[in-house]
């Protein structure tokens, strides 16, 4: 890629307000997420109301971000439900004029974001709380005389943010490179730098091509650069809390709201139901409540084959990461773990423009065998990172004693270890199945228009005006993951109904 290239991006008249776009969401979505996620724990932990939060999580995780993007949407847009809420009391009787979801400063796409990746870096801190004996820590705190915010802000939250380091960056990654979201809730003259960079991408004009290749590129630099500022500005704020005044805020109270805990989980629970209401509305008027009439019709034209190229694909890609994680589980150590998260923190389009690459040059595009590698990329992460602690903690004492009663390795391994595990195993199944549903980009590419899916025909439909067609193909996409939760617990359930220890 020569100079040549970086003066014609920079003098695309679409350039800048894409760029601004990328920063607003991006930025804001990471640093709102933080915000929720940390102000949430602070004033719920270590409440009843947190460990009834952290139970739903795994639920909030699986929505994928389309569908959610969608929701909102019904929520945000004039005819939404905020909208039709406020009309009794404001009087209105046509929808306001509001810019949403599709306002012009990428707003609700920085909203979505920073609602949806809350939710995972609450997942974290959920993990990151059981490990440090922060019940104790705060209680410490609270004796010698600082206030629950203070003991929060001056004592543990300098031991939890360096803990959030890498979660962080993964957030602004996806948030930097989002594509699927962007295309239903960000504006579309121009839109974000991610977007604008994958039409260039699918561009036959070389030039065009080679400033999509400049685009990657440069969401690559704004990752490292965001980056950057986040490690100063925790440096700065390590050297501001060195020598704490020891001053204490007896005035300053945080007291524990379960309002806060049910606020961060109802957007998605809302965002749902509206996907709900919608896929079987026939009239909704505004400002109507709910639709004067329901219809299946949404329903009777689901293309079926979609559902089934989605379940495929998800089932193959997080069945082969599953058996690959446990070779990698058996045969690695466990320092290189870190290895297999680097994808997890890099943009996305960048990702899959190499992908591509390696598909043309194979001559494997628009095959499930493409897809399905494609996908695995991703999915085989997050079901290391779901299965590992697990997994490397099994008590290793059980296979000392098979081996002991003349079992061989792949004998304690099949009859002992995996059977024990299975319950773990079957929850980052679901998650790599989860993963593999929402991924949007991957799909795209690889299936070339000819394979689809539930999440490729929902982002494509929301471009169009049917609301209930959209809803039916989102709300497929939402229960897809869930469906895959409550099947393999059923069968963690009914493999241990004879084993009391498995229960």
């Amino acid at each position: 890629m020569n100079l040549a290239v970086w003066q014609v991006l920079v003098q695309e008249p679409q350039f800048v307000i894409a760029l601004r776009h990328t920063l607003i969401s991006a930025l804001g979505s990471t640093l709102l997420a933080l915000a929720l996620a940390l102000s949430t724990m602070m004033v719920l932990y270590p409440s009843t109301v947190w460990q009834w939060l952290t139970r739903r999580l795994a639920l909030l995780l699986a929505f994928p971000h389309a569908a959610f993007a969608v929701g909102l949407g019904f929520l945000l847009a004039p005819s939404g439900l905020i909208a039709r809420l406020l009309a009794p009391v404001l009087e209105w009787a046509s929808p306001p004029l509001w810019l949403t979801p599709q306002d012009p400063y990428a707003l609700s796409l920085m909203l979505a974001l920073a609602l949806k990746e809350s939710w995972f870096l609450l997942w974290v801190l959920a993990a990151v709380l059981q490990q440090q004996g922060t019940i104790s820590a705060l209680q410490v705190a609270q004796s010698l005389g600082y206030g629950r915010l203070q003991g929060w802000l001056q004592v543990l939250l300098p031991q939890i943010l360096p803990r959030l380091a890498w979660p962080l960056l993964a957030v602004m990654a996806y948030s930097v490179s989002v594509v699927d979201m962007a295309l239903i809730l960000a504006p579309t003259t121009p839109p974000p730098l991610a977007v604008l960079g994958w039409q260039w991408f699918n561009d036959i004009n070389p030039e065009r091509y080679a400033m999509g290749s400049a685009v990657s590129l440069l969401l690559m630099l704004i990752l490292v650069g965001a980056a950057i500022c986040g490690w100063l500005s925790f440096k700065v704020l390590q050297v501001f809390n060195q020598a704490p005044s020891g001053k204490r805020w007896k005035s300053v109270h945080l007291p524990i709201k379960p309002i806060w805990g049910v606020g961060i989980v109802l957007s998605g629970w809302l965002a749902l139901l509206l996907l709900l209401i919608w896929s079987f509305a026939n009239h909704w008027f505004f400002p109507a409540l709910l639709p004067s009439t329901w219809t299946i019709k949404g329903w009777s034209q689901l293309d079926w084959s979609l559902l089934g190229n989605t379940v495929v694909i998800g089932v193959a890609s997080s069945v082969l990461a599953l058996m690959l994680v446990v070779a990698w589980l058996e045969s690695i150590k466990q320092r290189w773990d870190g290895v297999s998260y680097w994808v997890l923190v890099l943009p996305a389009v960048p990702l899959v423009a190499a992908q591509y690459e390696v598909v043309i040059r194979l001559q494997a595009e628009s095959t499930y065998l493409a897809l399905i590698w494609s996908h695995l990329l991703w999915v085989l992460p997050y079901v290391l990172l779901v299965l590992a602690s697990t997994y490397r903690g099994f008590d290793a004492r059980l296979s000392t004693s098979a081996r002991a009663l003349g079992y061989g390795y792949w004998q304690v391994l099949w009859w002992v270890k995996l059977p024990i595990l299975w319950r773990p195993m079957s929850a980052a199944l679901a998650v790599g199945f989860a993963v593999s549903v929402a991924q949007y980009l991957p799909t795209l590419m690889m299936g070339a228009g000819r394979i689809n899916t539930m999440t490729t025909e929902a982002v494509a439909l929301s471009a169009g005006g049917n609301r209930r067609t959209l809803a039916v193909y989102a709300v497929g996409q939402a229960l897809l993951p869930w469906l895959m939760f409550m099947l393999m617990n059923s069968l963690a359930h009914w493999q241990a109904r004879d084993r009391v220890g498995l229960r």
